[in-house]
């Protein structure tokens, strides 16, 4: 084929983490089915691990797309070359749950790599080694918070911790059963519950990350220039715009009030006879600090003491 009759070359994205149980089959499964149905594809996928996950994972669908390419990581620059050739956009590749050289040579090839990560000191400190071996190679990394927890505040605290490395992904894959029940036979949970929670954060991952790609080969005719959104909106603690909206108009609503207030000052207390006696007393009143001959609390300042209560079946100084 000459060369200028070839199609463009097909855009890697690299799964890889350090740590077993990240999350890398599950998420990069799910983005490739994604990918194919939003029209990205063809897509491939490739299982680099020894155990096969991806593969038994393939083995089960029932579909046929994405497709499943046998490669060896030896030639496989030859073969992402034969996968462009045969028409095919986007490639994904899984890796194993370790640092080895083969992971370095396929990071090589990668236009993107995804590092899923959960929320937990153990998952924070494997990050290093990956970290660096595409940072060694200047490969653009995003990290995705996975199997997270809702509402736990490790969440947060986990993308803060990864923001230091590199770009954490707008959006976090909450634990839920549905993930692994659908790999079981083969699905996703796009397939198997469209309008689940689950299936709309993996439509949001893929938006984001197909943004991302578009960005790297040059192509933003299609790029949609949204709102840009603080980190603490887009991660830690997003706001709804109802609840935004209601606050601000809360806030003017009170601002208007205060300009426009008629309401007459109250003249300041009078000293009482017990502050002649007691002279000024600075600061609040808490209520537990007693006073000379328990005359209660400063002037102006309201009993907030619990008065001592008569214990059950005795009486107070009882005589005899």
């Amino acid at each position: 084929m000459s060369p200028e009759a070839r199609p463009p070359k097909a855009q890697v994205v690299v799964f890889a983490s350090q740590k077993g149980g990240s999350g890398k089959t599950t998420v990069s499964a799910h983005v490739a089915v994604e990918a194919e149905q939003c029209g990205a594809g063809p897509v491939a996928i490739i299982d680099t691990d020894p155990q096969g996950s991806m593969a038994k994972w393939w083995n089960a669908r029932e579909a046929h797309e994405p497709a499943f390419a046998h490669v060896s990581v030896p030639d496989l620059a030859h073969d992402i070359d034969a996968l462009s050739d045969a028409g095919y956009k986007l490639i994904i590749i899984d890796t194993p749950p370790a640092v080895t050289s083969m992971i370095s040579e396929v990071v090589t090839h990668a236009d993107l790599v995804i590092v899923p990560t959960r929320p937990s000191p153990h998952d924070l400190r494997a990050v290093g080694p990956t970290v660096d071996i595409v940072q060694n190679q200047n490969k653009p990394l995003i990290f995705v918070v996975n199997s997270a927890t809702a509402r736990a505040r490790i969440t947060g605290e986990t993308a803060i911790a990864l923001s230091q490395h590199g770009t954490v992904a707008p959006v976090t894959m909450h634990h839920r059963v549905d993930f692994a029940a659908s790999m079981i036979d083969g699905r996703t949970v796009g397939e198997a519950n469209p309008s689940g929670r689950s299936a709309g954060e993996v439509t949001q991952l893929w938006a984001y990350l197909d943004e991302r790609l578009m960005r790297l080969r040059g192509d933003t005719s299609a790029l949609i220039d949204h709102p840009s959104k603080t980190f603490e909106e887009s991660i830690l603690s997003p706001v709804p715009q109802a609840l935004s909206n209601l606050q601000r108009a809360g806030k003017q609503a009170a601002e208007a009030a205060i300009a426009h207030s008629e309401t007459p000052q109250e003249p300041p207390a009078q000293p009482s006879e017990s502050a002649h006696r007691f002279g000024d007393v600075s600061g609040d009143w808490d209520g537990v600090e007693r006073r000379v001959e328990d005359r209660g609390p400063p002037p102006g300042r309201p009993e907030r003491r619990q008065l001592a209560r008569q214990p059950f079946g005795r009486r107070l100084n009882a005589s005899g």
